[in-house]
C-alpha cells in the first residue's frame, strides 16, 4: 500500500480504509466505497482526533497503523511475546487490566513487550494458571472475572513513575536528557542543548524526522527525559496519553513548557494535549513533543525560547508533580 492516502484517491486501498474506519466506529456516508471523498477525510480527521494523532484529514503511516491496531479485540487472537512486538487495542485492554491489579505492565501504550510478558507472568502464577506469558482463552477469562471483582485503581504504571519522580535528584547535573529535532528547528535544539549541558546535563542531540528511531534512541540512551522539537504554525506541546493512562511527568512537563512558550513567542497561546504520536507512545520515560511557532518566531527568539524551555525542565526537576 502506499501511503499517504488523501483526498481523491481510488482504489482498493481506500475501500479498506473505509471498511476498517467503519469497524473502529468512525463509518463514512453513503459513496464511492473506493474514492477517498470529503467525508472519508472527515472520518479520518475523527478518527485521528480520537487517537491523539496530528489531526491532518490524511490517512498517513500512523493513522493507518492505529487503524490496523484499533481492529483487535482482547481474545481475538494469542498475545505473547514476538518481535516485532505485538501492537493493538488488545494489548492495551490487557496492560490496563494486569496493571489495574497491581501487575506492573509498564507504560499503558498498546505494546507487548518484555514488561507486559513478566507481568502476566506474574499474575498466571498468582492465579494458579500455567506461567507461560501468553494471554491465551484460559488468562483472558479469569482476567476478565476478576474485572468484575474489583474496583479499577490507577494502573500501577502512574504509580511507579511518580515515585521515580519523586525519588530522583532535584538538579540538572548529571541528569540524562535527549533534545530531538523532529523537523526545522536544528539551531534552536543546538541552542536548548548547549544551555542544559553549560549546567551539567548530560545530553544526546538527535536530528532525524523519525519519532520512532528518536524514542529508541533515548530509549537505548536511558535517558530520563526526553525534550521534541518541531517547527509548527502555532505553537502547542503534547505528551503521551492512551485510553486509561497518561504519563504524570510528561504532563507537567508539558505544561512547564507551554508557559515558557507563551512568554516567548507572546501572543499566541499554547495548548497542551495528551497524544499517542510515535515519539510519545514509544519513549520510556517522561516525554514531550513541543511545536514551536510561528517558524519566523522559532528563528527570532531561539535563544529565549531555548532559555525559557530549559527553565521549565529546571523547574519540573525541582518539582516533578507540581501539585498533585
Amino acid at each position: 500500500m502506499t501511503l499517504p492516502l488523501s483526498r481523491g484517491d481510488q482504489g482498493e486501498a481506500v475501500r479498506d480504509l473505509h471498511r476498517r474506519l467503519a469497524a473502529a466506529g468512525f463509518g463514512v456516508v453513503p459513496g464511492p466505497p473506493d474514492v477517498f471523498s470529503d467525508a472519508t477525510k472527515a472520518a479520518v480527521e475523527a478518527f485521528q482526533r480520537d487517537r491523539g494523532l496530528e489531526v491532518t484529514g490524511c490517512c498517513d503511516a500512523a493513522t493507518w497503523d492505529l487503524l490496523v491496531e484499533a481492529g483487535y479485540r482482547l481474545g481475538d487472537r494469542l498475545l505473547y511475546l514476538q518481535a516485532p512486538m505485538l501492537r493493538g487495542d488488545d494489548v492495551t485492554e490487557l496492560q490496563l487490566r494486569l496493571s489495574s491489579l497491581g501487575f506492573d505492565t509498564g507504560r499503558v501504550d498498546g505494546i507487548f513487550g518484555p514488561q507486559t510478558e513478566r507481568a502476566l507472568a506474574e499474575f498466571q502464577r498468582n492465579a494458579g494458571l500455567p506461567t507461560d506469558g501468553i494471554a491465551g482463552r484460559a488468562t483472558i477469562s479469569e482476567l476478565c472475572r476478576l474485572g468484575t471483582l474489583v474496583e479499577r485503581n490507577d494502573p500501577v504504571a502512574v504509580v511507579r513513575e511518580r515515585e521515580q519522580l519523586l525519588r530522583a535528584p532535584r538538579e540538572l547535573n548529571g541528569r540524562r536528557i535527549v533534545v530531538g529535532d523532529l523537523g526545522g528547528l536544528d539551531a534552536l535544539a543546538s541552542s536548548l542543548a548547549r544551555v542544559l549541558r553549560a549546567e551539567g546535563a548530560n545530553v544526546l542531540l538527535l536530528d532525524q524526522p523519525d519519532g520512532s528511531a528518536q524514542a529508541a534512541a533515548a530509549n537505548n540512551g536511558n535517558a530520563e527525559v526526553f525534550m521534541g522539537l518541531v517547527s509548527a504554525e502555532e505553537p502547542a506541546v503534547a505528551y503521551f496519553a492512551t485510553e486509561g493512562f497518561a504519563s504524570t511527568g510528561g504532563r507537567r512537563l508539558a505544561d512547564l513548557c507551554a508557559a515558557a512558550l507563551e512568554e516567548h513567542v507572546h501572543p499566541n497561546p499554547c495548548p497542551t494535549t495528551g497524544m499517542r504520536i510515535p515519539v510519545l507512545r514509544e519513549t520510556r520515560m517522561p516525554a514531550v513533543l513541543c511545536r514551536i511557532g510561528p517558524p519566523e518566531l522559532a528563528v527570532t527568539h531561539a535563544a529565549a525560547i531555548a532559555k525559557g524551555l530549559a527553565e521549565a525542565v529546571r523547574q519540573w526537576l525541582a518539582s516533578p508533580l507540581g501539585d498533585s
